[in-house]
């Protein structure tokens, strides 16, 4: 009985059809606006670089995007600071422990960003359940709603699963052994925690920091709605640029910078990212 070859031909063509539609998509969806917007930041007044050296003479946009980068910064920090311990809990506990956990973490997915937003407002009130702790532990007089501290809080939860997740994986590859065999060499846990467990985390780190941090950068909808005109990031002011100064040209420039800042964030963290992996690794199958 001949055994037939397989259309190994046809099969790659199928995979490539299948991947057509999702192409299409991104191409039509996402490609062309970023190419026609970017086109006009440099087509617009006059050809040439105009629209960024005006961007990067204005003492308005220069505030605008420092502010961002800060905010962008401390909700990274935020949400690593609170997802941590919450990922190591879920290395380490029973199998359908762990699936509550997960189940808890991807919960706000379920709900809109806008409602979860409006809740916030609620929330951040000056009467609200956040203020009133607050002024229980002796802190008082924190600006929450339409400040930068409540921008910070609200887009923490809001992006809290998108560090968590990479840092369960990254904990969920680690051979504890690694930790039995220093406690036998006579570290402490707190050494043994620094020396062997911290750094074999680090690729969940720059993953789940990367994609805050970046997602932190485009946000729109929290800022808008829980911050303040005075304190806009840089999502409100392109917005504001295309919806009431129809400076498109402005916002494309704006747009090019953050692609730009975003493309080499990806760069940097692919970089650190193969460097771990070459130098340590810390999996359970090494």
């Amino acid at each position: 009985m001949t055994r037939r070859r397989p259309l190994t031909r046809w099969g790659g063509f199928a995979g490539w059809a299948l991947m057509l539609p999702a192409v299409a998509v991104v191409v039509i969806f996402f490609a062309v606006p970023v190419v026609l917007l970017s086109a006009r930041s440099f087509l617009e007044p006059e050809p040439g670089f105009g629209q960024y050296v005006q961007l990067f003479s204005d003492k308005t946009s220069i505030t605008i995007l420092t502010r961002t980068i800060v905010v962008a910064l401390l909700v990274t920090v935020v949400t690593l600071l609170l997802s941590y311990p919450y990922a190591y809990l879920m290395s380490i506990t029973a199998p359908r422990v762990r699936a509550l956990l997960l189940f808890l973490v991807l919960l706000p997915f379920w709900s809109s960003l806008m409602a979860r937003s409006f809740a916030w407002i609620v929330l951040l009130q000056p009467q609200g359940p956040v203020a009133v702790a607050l002024r229980a532990i002796g802190l008082e007089g924190i600006p929450l709603l339409g400040s930068q501290v409540g921008v910070t809080i609200a887009m923490a939860q809001v992006l809290l699963p998108f560090m968590v997740l990479p840092l369960s994986n990254s904990m969920a590859q680690i051979d504890r052994n690694l930790l039995s065999a220093a406690y036998s060499m006579g570290a402490s846990r707190i050494r043994a925690f620094v020396k062997v467990y911290l750094p074999l985390s680090l690729p969940g780190v720059t993953a789940g920091a990367v994609l805050v941090f970046i997602l932190s950068l485009g946000f729109w909808v929290t800022p808008r709605l829980i911050g303040s005109p005075q304190q806009s990031l840089v999502g409100q002011f392109i917005q504001t640029k295309v919806a009431t100064l129809l400076d498109f040209a402005g916002a494309g420039a704006l747009s090019v910078v953050l692609l730009v800042t975003t493309c080499i964030l990806l760069a940097v963290a692919g970089g650190a990212a193969r460097g771990m992996l070459s130098t340590g690794g810390g999996s359970r199958n090494e």
